[in-house]
């Protein structure tokens, strides 16, 4: 991987499609995250964003699917069989297939909280896993995870880190057990505003001490995991230099170290765009900003960083990952409703599996 530039300047145009893994789905949470509340924009239905992801289209190639959030008005995690075949049929409808999906784990329950909470985050995993698990029964979900959080603040885990990280790891592995009997696999996201996952060492030593490394992974967000190497909300485990400057080289040392960590557990990937740059947001602590994926802004080479994360450390392509997803959390509603967004990040997506992935 070259190490010239930090910046992306992915625009759309054709290119080639030699590879077909792995598969390319959009995130349709962007619809609902930072969305609904007082205040704040509207939630975009889930017809509108699948609607957008079908008209995307580079050179003759489209998305393949997409993953989902199951949490109103999207999908209701109490969904009926009735209404799983209904999604199925609808999604199956636009040439999709789905892949991951979110467990609403942190609306109710915390895997570092009291009894109740961290109850409620196992039924949130055990409802997310069924429907998981009836998706694919349906063949419409031939890959994927559930994904997860600890859903625990910082400040709190802060109090007592050894004693919460243990806490947590027990949830994971009462969550990983649900998951285990219904044949599928959790993943944890990289996000620094997440007690026991706030850096690259704490996720690391969460996912060690749940201990149920075929069950329990790591979903690498290439937005969140920059700002691991950047030491927000754990300045202990900063790696690179404090007077870094974006210099190439620190950035590559950086990120080798962190991923050569990481990638061993990583299950599930989202190809994003950052600019570095962390605010807070009601209940959350300070967290990243996804950016357009040709922002002047973003800090990463989008096509290129991804291979940190898709390639082991000699270079090879992993296959660890059947689809990669585009996440694109909090971007405004004028530029979701816009084509030219689905298309540039389309093409973003074509162009990393292209550098970084195969053909069967």
């Amino acid at each position: 991987m070259s190490s010239r530039s930090t910046k992306s300047s992915v625009k759309a145009r054709p290119a080639p499609a030699s590879n077909n893994f792995p598969k390319l789905h959009n995130a349709m949470w962007p619809g609902l995250v930072g969305k609904g509340s007082p205040g704040a924009e509207p939630a975009i239905d889930l017809d509108t964003m699948l609607d957008l992801t079908a008209r995307a289209e580079v050179g003759g190639v489209r998305f393949d699917g997409v993953d989902l959030f199951l949490y109103n008005p999207h999908v209701d995690i109490d969904l009926d069989d009735d209404g799983i075949k209904r999604l199925a049929d609808k999604i199956r409808s636009k040439g999709f297939v789905v892949g991951s999906v979110v467990a609403p784990v942190w609306f109710e329950g915390s895997a570092m909280g009291d009894e109740t909470k961290r109850a409620h985050w196992v039924t949130a995993v055990r409802k997310a896993c069924r429907i998981a698990k009836r998706l694919r029964e349906l063949g419409v979900r031939p890959h994927g995870v559930v994904r997860i959080d600890s859903a625990a603040s910082v400040t709190d885990w802060d109090k007592d880190p050894r004693g919460n990280t243990k806490l947590i790891a027990k949830t994971f592995r009462e969550g990983g057990k649900v998951a285990k009997d219904a044949g599928e696999r959790l993943a944890a996201e990289g996000e620094i505003c997440w007690g026991g996952m706030h850096s690259w060492k704490y996720m690391l030593r969460t996912l060690e001490e749940t201990g149920m490394p075929k069950v329990v992974g790591f979903q690498a967000d290439m937005a969140h995991t920059l700002l691991y190497t950047l030491g927000y909300n754990a300045p202990e485990h900063r790696i690179v230099p404090k007077n870094f400057h974006w210099e190439p080289g620190a950035f590559h040392a950086a990120m080798k170290k962190m991923t050569d960590a990481l990638r061993p557990w990583t299950t599930d990937f989202h190809v994003a765009q950052n600019d570095a740059t962390v605010k807070g947001s009601g209940d959350h602590e300070k967290t990243g900003k996804h950016c357009p994926v040709n922002d002047v802004q973003g800090k990463l080479s989008v096509v290129r960083d991804a291979g940190y994360w898709l390639r082991d450390g000699q270079g090879k392509v992993t296959r660890k990952t059947r689809h990669i997803c585009w996440d694109g959390c909090m971007f405004p509603n004028d530029m979701l409703k816009k084509q030219e967004t689905w298309n540039n990040i389309l093409a973003a997506m074509i162009q990393v599996r292209e550098h970084h992935g195969w053909r069967e």
